[in-house]
């Protein structure tokens, strides 16, 4: 398990500050995440990784000269938000443009859309390419639903190989595409992984048993097969990859054998004289293949085959020098040397959310005040149940639903404190709170419940205390956002599931002509009893939907959330 820690709710940060201290002739800090320290080379392409942390050395251990210029460093097991992503892909550009890639998890790709969106409007050229390499998480007829898992590693490598080697925006975002293209992979856990601060792993794996197609963020296998020797293990991994040789394939492939962070080198090592005996009798030629610990996550015990099919530009960039913290090949410039030193922008920060400008009346300002309340509320419910969602969260996800919701609440609870005490109403509030709980928090919940509160926020305004009609119509504004923003529908096991019978059953009763407060009470009981009936349900987005069936019988931790945090709000706001 993780041992080593002072605040579990500040592991990412405690660990970055030390990761910069010691490899300071490599990287620096900027808001969101690492850069190189040198001042990027004018017009080269920048490439910026990042996910959630975990799985070092990726991501921030392989920023540095032939890699990446940038990654951004989300919290463990959880997307880096859209602000972060942007700030770290502004320190890069170079006036070419910024590629930013991740792994194909719904935050991720959420978050970092989002950020191309902003830096397109700066002026910065943007594009986003999520890697999808896990055969495990989809069939090959739907590939654009499949995990990133350890193939985020090939290429990430090759596409940045392609920047430092002068490609244009659309050359790199084309070997990405290729790359990936060529890339497949597969997992095995013998043993879960435990985040900061917890006792129980995330996921058990029986005695004499093996995790078939695990996922990188604690998500156990989509299968449980018994315990394999050495060499049936190899025979499983190398034969499923094979089954899927892309079209138009020859025969040279670079091979990723990765531990997941508590498997022995000795033991890898073994594995991969298996291996490679057998993609040579299957009449492969080996290229440069890496066997080690390059895709963790935490402390489980595990590991993943990677293959990528070559051509000769795919195999002159995997090739290509590079020069890391934690990864080199190649003979490389010292990272300093031939380059200008940037200064260190030090930690992440949300920009402070603007004073009120307007004198509002006593029934806005109170009425301000009191949203800050009902968040105030809201973060202490969620800090009570944030053992309780992460493990319902474990149960097909990543179980890092409890710790974020915690993470978002907090951050929200701050900024609505910071914008009451400066004189905002009730739509300044709430606008604020969003934002910073997307900015702060990170993660699928992150995005959503910051597009939602600000939705509702801008409905309601300031100018006075908001009667019941607006609320309900702010409070499908926010449903609204939610369904665009994370193209989700009610069915498919998500927060909807609970958001959707709330709104429509206070609707009903406000029309009623039932008080605000009491309509939201019996509106509740409605959320409450809608997301305990998630557990019929099968999950059709996100991380739990590779597994789906282990999540029947369970309730989405996201539509329990939102109706502990919609029960919270009317208890802190009733003044009947």
């Amino acid at each position: 398990m993780t041992r080593l820690y002072d605040d579990p709710a500040r592991f990412t940060e405690d660990m970055l500050s030390g990761f910069l201290d010691a490899y300071a002739d490599y990287v620096v800090g900027v808001p969101g995440g690492v850069v190189r320290a040198a001042v990027p080379r004018a017009g080269k392409v920048g490439v910026v990784v990042g996910g959630g942390s975990g799985h070092y050395p990726a991501f921030c251990g392989v920023v540095g000269q032939g890699f990446s210029d940038g990654a951004v460093v989300g919290n463990v097991f959880t997307s880096p938000s859209a602000a972060d992503a942007a700030s770290v892909a502004r320190a890069v550009d170079a006036g070419a443009g910024v590629l930013l890639t991740t792994g194909n998890y719904a935050g991720d790709v959420m978050n970092f859309n989002l950020a191309v969106d902003q830096l397109r409007a700066e002026g910065i050229d943007a594009r986003y390419f999520a890697v999808t390499d896990d055969v495990a998480s989809a069939p090959a007829a739907e590939i654009t639903k499949r995990r990133g898992i350890a193939g985020d590693f090939t290429v990430f490598k090759t596409a940045s190989a392609a920047a430092e080697a002068g490609y244009d925006l659309d050359g790199v975002e084309r070997v990405a595409g290729l790359s990936n293209d060529r890339t497949r992979t597969l997992g095995v856990a013998f043993d879960g992984c435990t985040l900061p601060g917890e006792h129980e792993p995330l996921f058990t794996v029986p005695a004499g048993k093996m995790g078939l197609g695990l996922g990188i963020h604690g998500e156990p296998g989509v299968s449980e097969d018994a315990m394999p020797t050495a060499s049936e293990l190899a025979a499983t991994l190398v034969d499923t990859l094979l089954a899927e040789i892309p079209v138009g394939a020859g025969s040279r492939v670079t091979a990723i054998l990765n531990g997941l962070g508590r498997t022995k080198y000795e033991e890898l090592f073994l594995l991969w004289g298996l291996v490679a005996q057998r993609l040579r009798d299957a009449g492969l030629e080996i290229v440069q293949p890496e066997v080690g610990e390059l895709v963790t996550s935490l402390d489980m015990a595990g590991c993943s085959l990677t293959l990528m099919w070559l051509d000769e530009e795919l195999e002159r960039l995997w090739s290509a020098p590079a020069d890391t913290p934690a990864y080199r090949k190649g003979s490389s410039a010292t990272p300093t040397a031939a380059a200008q030193p940037r200064r260190g922008e030090g930690a992440t920060d949300t920009p402070a959310h603007h004073s009120a400008v307007a004198t509002l009346d006593a029934a806005a300002l109170a009425c301000g005040a009191r949203v800050a309340g009902a968040l105030d509320a809201m973060a202490a419910r969620m800090a009570e149940m944030e053992s309780e969602l992460g493990h319902l969260d474990a149960i097909a996800g990543d179980g890092d639903h409890g710790r974020g919701m915690v993470r978002g609440t907090a951050s929200a609870r701050e900024a609505a404190i910071t914008a009451r005490d400066e004189g905002a109403g009730p739509g300044s509030v709430l606008t604020a709170a969003g934002e910073s709980w997307a900015a702060k928090a990170g993660g699928t919940s992150g995005v959503l419940w910051g597009a939602g509160l600000v939705a509702l926020g801008r409905r309601i305004g300031d100018d006075s205390a908001p009667g019941a009609e607006s609320v309900v119509a702010g409070l499908r504004d926010g449903y609204q956002a939610l369904t665009e923003l994370g193209k989700a529908q009610p069915g498919d096991k998500t927060m909807l599931d609970s958001l959707l019978p709330f709104i429509d059953a206070l609707d009903v009763a406000v029309k009623e002509g039932t008080h605000l407060w009491q309509a939201w009470d019996q509106a509740a009981d409605r959320a409450d009893e809608a997301a305990l009936a998630t557990a019929a349900l099968r999950p059709k987005v996100g991380r739990a939907r590779p597994l789906a069936e282990r999540s029947v019988g369970t309730p989405d931790p996201g539509a329990i959330s939102m109706a502990a945090c919609l029960r919270a709000v009317g208890r802190a706001l009733d003044d009947r």
